[in-house]
């Protein structure tokens, strides 16, 4: 059964356009993640879903339904900034948020406590939410998502900014949401997130997206493994240029990249099987071009982002962080 329908979904600001025809279809008790850059459209693609931003054009469909307050009804959204009343207990902000669902008052107390004990903040439910600590922030602010008991749940950047052991506490909270039939749509620009979480992800670069799959189905259109060649610790682009135009010659290269994100690195897709480290070694060695360092490794998400875009993840929120500084600059 389809939890989550979007069809063509299109979105601009002013010039900018943000989504870009975006269609996606997500299985009901499946972990499905957004990853992109920041600025990809993954926000503005939740937002849409969860009728906070009116798009431009497009179909949403969410557990069967596409009006507003039905699809509301079967949405919990947890958004990137967690926004909560310093002055209140965990307890009484649940209280809150639960008249704002419109929980029967007789239900109140009995769901309150049922997302204290799943999110396992009982032991501060009754301390001052401003005293929390990031992790419990965030974990109370999926506890308030969750209070009117949604069939999906949206999380846009859920472990932005938390440390290792929140991150790998909210991981496991989300695979026991799964195994209870909860369709959860995570967003993010951290690899080993999605990597380790999702069912099924779909790659978001411009407002588009440029490859969908499972992560097992996405690395293996990449094909062999990834070579990085660095000439030097710090190389001038005309010298891995270079080296570029000597390796392409390789029968076994399926593809190279200069990144400049990592000095001017030489990165390489190679064919499965391929002894390649030594083909390599020999290939520059013959034309008198030296390697300060070269590493193997198996193809990952930002491998699948790279060969689709010619840039990693990182290369493209560098460029999009400069794109919107340039445009500043004009405007004063």
């Amino acid at each position: 059964m389809q939890a989550v329908r979007i069809e063509n979904l299109k979105k601009a600001y002013g010039e900018t356009v943000a989504v870009d025809g975006i269609s996606l279809n997500v299985t009901q008790g499946q972990i499905y993640g957004l990853l992109g850059p920041n600025g990809a459209g993954k926000t503005t693609t939740m937002r849409c879903l969860c009728t906070l931003t009116a798009p431009d054009s497009g179909l949403i469909e969410v557990a069967g339904v596409r009006e507003v307050r039905a699809i509301r009804n079967q949405l919990g959204y947890v958004a990137q900034e967690v926004a909560l009343d310093k002055v209140l207990t965990g307890r009484e902000l649940l209280a809150f948020q639960a008249a704002l669902y419109h929980i029967p008052p007789r239900q109140i107390r009995d769901r309150i406590d049922s997302v204290l004990d799943l999110l396992q903040l009982e032991p501060y439910a009754d301390k001052l939410s401003g005293t929390y600590s990031g992790g419990l922030k965030k974990r109370l602010d999926l506890a308030a998502g969750l209070l009117h008991q949604p069939s999906v749940l949206v999380l846009d950047e859920p472990t932005v900014g938390l440390d290792i052991q929140s991150r790998i506490a909210i991981w496991e909270f989300l695979r026991k949401l799964r195994a209870s039939g909860v369709t959860v749509l995570i967003s993010s620009h951290y690899l080993e997130e999605i990597d380790a979480l999702a069912d099924r992800v779909a790659i978001i670069d411009r407002g588009k997206i440029i490859a969908e799959g499972t992560t097992n189905e996405l690395k293996a259109k990449v094909g062999g493994d990834r070579i990085t060649i660095r000439i030097r610790e710090f190389a001038e682009r005309h010298e891995a240029e270079h080296a570029q135009k000597i390796l392409q010659q390789l029968p076994i290269v399926q593809s190279i990249t200069i990144n400049s994100a990592q000095g001017n690195a030489v990165n390489l897709f190679v064919t499965p099987e391929a002894n390649a480290i030594s083909e390599i070694q020999n290939m520059l060695a013959a034309v008198d071009i030296s390697v300060f360092s070269l590493s193997q490794s198996r193809p990952s998400l930002d491998d699948v982002f790279l060969a689709a875009t010619g840039q990693t993840i990182l290369d493209a929120e560098i460029a999009q962080s400069e794109t919107i500084t340039a445009k500043g600059k004009k405007k004063r």
